[in-house]
């Protein structure tokens, strides 16, 4: 029996000891290259969409219809609607149902939105919040419908699953045809300064007046494409919108003595305003240096002290805009500036209260005609024939041709330099949404970086045309404590907007950072303007994809770009690059104990690399004085020109250069982000020279690479990124000799735990 265990024993322990050889044995794996290509994240290329990034030969959008008659209730902070919709189905599909969207139902009291919300108690509650939140008063905002019906009456049957709709057909719609249908509604307008709505009313306490900025006001359809079939997700308030282009014809009826600007041409702006107004408006429609105000300060002040019972009606009309919104108030002040866009002249236009005063009338239509001048030159000439800034407390929010934005001054007047850039800088941000999402009309609902973060960097672009160095986002420095930030607590950009966990750094500043490098350092101006120009005209008045950026980048700058998508947009990897050595190195034509080595393992002769120049390092025991032409080799290094007497002619040797300092650095990546290496030589004389290494250097060694920089100059220093233009975590590790101070990413540590 016990033979029979020591045999068994035996056996176990022979069976391990060879399952152990095996496991040991190399196992082959996928490609984990950081720079294989996105075939596998990206959609394959088909006729709508193609691989190139162009919309296909059977491209198609649908296109929406509005005709809407629109009562603005002042006395009681209602709005009442009509609305004849148009639906062209412009698809190859045939379609039984359509649905729309319900924005307003996220503020209705049984709202989903209210329950999905998790968290402690807040910082602090205005008082209505705290009423709404804990007393069992909540704010009933959702849209009332009074009816849903077709052309002739009919009632159409209809499901409503909280921000969305769903009207059934009781004909399909086929491919080719359209079908129009009506919806009268009406609504609790929200003070949008009690939970920052996107739109709502102001009110002021002294002297009773309430000013509006008014969307999302009216049912609207939500896109069908060949990419997500309906998108009818939930509007959960962060993923904004996707929408169709269309007409619109809208009449809307204000107050008599309220001011009003909305998206599209309002054609019946003369009447609408007093004669001097009206003069002033056709001089301002001439003015290219300077705003006119067209409805001043003292006319509004007058406004401000009755509140007429009568009304009037605004006529607007817009051609192929995807939304539509407006501000109305008699505490509008109106100013404005004539713009030239190419050939044709656009307005700039600003409406504020006199709150907003001397902030507002010093900058705002300034601002806005910036705006217009930059982003026409980086993308393309503006289409419409205005944009128009509104002042609203804590707002920045954007729609075809009009704007929400902040910027307050105290009571006195005065104001920070704080106040002035955030105003500047929301200003220049909500105007150039008219480029993105509102003309090159993404899917917000699914990517936010697609608007929030083209449009961040294009801002960057158009601040600094402004004001060179201005405070503006989107430097990659911007982003380092966040990248380097608590993990658990990061999502990759390519995330479904309403999952991202800060907002901010994932839909804005990040993407814009990414794209700053892409321009600064990996692409160029040219390349990358050109890229970035080409993806606008191409997806301008269409719904284009991430996909079909990331494809139209490469295909127009002629640069594979996949392994910057996949790292940047994919991942939340960070960028962490240091030097990990430096050697120095002296210049022979005695064979190297390396050379002798190689020469070993093929069977060769050493002296049949002769004649040859070979490098030593100054600090082996090889580095003697019998491999160098110098009587001290520790203090004479000698040149390369020494060397090559023999093998050049004079005149050749005249133009090398006295090259006699060889150094191997060794750069090393702890960060699991590719990214290239900016480096600058400084030499003991005081100049330096830059080195521009592409990431592509990491292809074959993740963790570390070598390079030997030859120079006829000692070198002093080595720093890696001296301008923070790769966003690298830890800079400690930058430099060669290393310094002993903190590094970005200690003095982020410190304070993120101090705290």
């Amino acid at each position: 029996m016990k033979k029979i265990s020591y045999l068994f024993s035996f056996f176990l322990i022979s069976t391990f000891s060879f399952a152990q050889k095996v496991e040991e044995k190399p196992v082959g794996h996928q490609n984990i290259s950081k720079f294989r290509q996105l075939k596998q994240e990206l959609p394959t290329a088909n006729s709508y969409r193609t691989a190139s990034g162009a919309p296909g030969h059977e491209y198609y959008q649908q296109k929406v219809d509005y005709k809407m008659d629109i009562i603005l209730d002042d006395e009681n902070q209602k709005l009442y609607g009509e609305e004849t919709i148009t639906y062209h189905n412009n698809s190859p599909d045939d379609l039984e149902y359509l649905w729309v969207q319900l924005d307003q139902n996220i503020r209705a009291a049984d709202a989903i939105t209210n329950d999905i919300k998790a968290g402690g108690p807040s910082t602090f509650y205005k008082p209505k919040k705290f009423v709404e939140t804990y007393l069992g008063q909540p704010f009933d905002g959702g849209f009332k419908l009074d009816y849903v019906k077709d052309t002739n009456g009919n009632d159409l049957a209809h499901t409503i699953n909280g921000t969305m709709m769903r009207i059934d057909l009781p004909v399909i719609l086929k491919s080719g045809n359209s079908t129009s249908f009506k919806i009268k509604w009406w609504y609790n307008i929200p003070d949008h300064t009690v939970d920052r709505s996107r739109s709502g009313f102001e009110h002021f306490k002294e002297d009773n007046n309430n000013a509006y900025v008014i969307a999302q006001f009216f049912p609207r359809l939500a896109v069908y494409n060949d990419v997500e079939g309906w998108q009818n997700l939930q509007f959960f308030g962060r993923g904004e919108f996707a929408l169709e282009f269309g007409d619109y014809e809208v009449n809307i009826t204000t107050p008599a003595d309220h001011i009003l600007d909305g998206t599209g041409y309002i054609l019946n702006r003369k009447d609408m305003l007093t004669k001097k107004q009206w003069k002033r408006y056709e001089k301002a429609q001439k003015s290219f240096n300077k705003p006119i105000i067209v409805v001043t300060q003292k006319e509004i002040e007058e406004n401000e002290k009755e509140f007429s019972k009568k009304t009037k009606t605004w006529n607007l009309k817009a051609k192929n805009v995807r939304d539509f919104a407006f501000a109305s108030s008699r505490k509008f002040i109106l100013d404005a500036q004539a713009v030239k866009i190419g050939s044709k002249t656009v307005m700039a236009i600003s409406l504020y209260p006199k709150e907003g005063n001397p902030l507002w009338e010093e900058y705002s239509t300034k601002v806005v005609a910036n705006a217009l001048e930059s982003y026409s030159e980086q993308l393309f000439d503006y289409p419409y024939h205005k944009a128009i800034s509104v002042h609203a407390k804590r707002q920045g929010m954007e729609y075809p041709m009009i704007c929400w934005n902040y910027g307050r001054p105290k009571k006195d007047g005065t104001y920070t330099e704080r106040t002035r850039n955030g105003m500047i800088g929301v200003i220049t941000h909500e105007v150039g949404h008219n480029w993105f999402p509102m003309i090159v009309n993404s899917d917000e609902r699914q990517w936010g970086w697609m608007d929030e973060g083209l449009n961040t960097f294009a801002e960057l672009i158009a601040e600094q045309r402004l004001e060179k160095g201005f405070p503006s986002r989107g430097y990659p420095k911007g982003v380092v404590s966040y990248m380097s930030g608590n993990q658990s607590r990061i999502a990759p950009i390519m995330t479904q907007h309403d999952n991202v966990f800060q907002n901010g750094p994932n839909a804005y500043s990040k993407p814009a950072a990414g794209l700053y490098m892409l321009r600064e350092i990996i692409l160029g101006h040219d390349l990358f303007d050109k890229a970035f120009k080409t993806y606008a005209e191409r997806w301008k008045f269409k719904h284009p994809t991430p996909a079909d950026f990331f494809r139209t980048m490469e295909d127009a700058s002629g640069t594979d770009l996949d392994w910057f998508w996949r790292g940047w947009f994919y991942t939340t990897n960070y960028t962490d690059i240091g030097i990990k050595d430096v050697k120095k190195y002296a210049i022979t034509d005695k064979p190297t104990q390396k050379a002798k080595n190689m020469a070993k393992r093929y069977g060769i002769s050493v002296n049949e690399f002769l004649p040859a120049l070979f490098l030593v390092n100054t600090d082996s025991k090889e580095y003697t004085k019998s491999m160098v032409k110098v009587k001290n080799p520790a203090k004479d290094i000698p040149s390369l020109k020494e060397y090559l007497v023999d093998n050049f002619t004079p005149e050749e040797r005249k133009s090398l250069k006295d090259t006699k300092y060889f150094y191997e650095i060794i750069f090393e990546k702890p960060g699991a982000l590719v990214m290239p290496i900016l480096v600058d030589y400084i030499f003991t004389d005081g100049t330096k020279e830059s080195k521009y290494y592409p990431a592509e250097i990491w292809r074959f060694n993740d963790k570390e690479i070598k390079k030997v920089f030859a120079s006829d100059k000692e070198i002093k220093e080595i720093i890696i990124d001296p301008n923070l233009l790769t966003a690298d975590i830890d800079t400690s590790n930058n430099s060669w000799p290393r310094k002993k101070e903190d590094s970005q990413f200690d003095k982020f540590k410190k304070k993120t735990t101090k705290n």
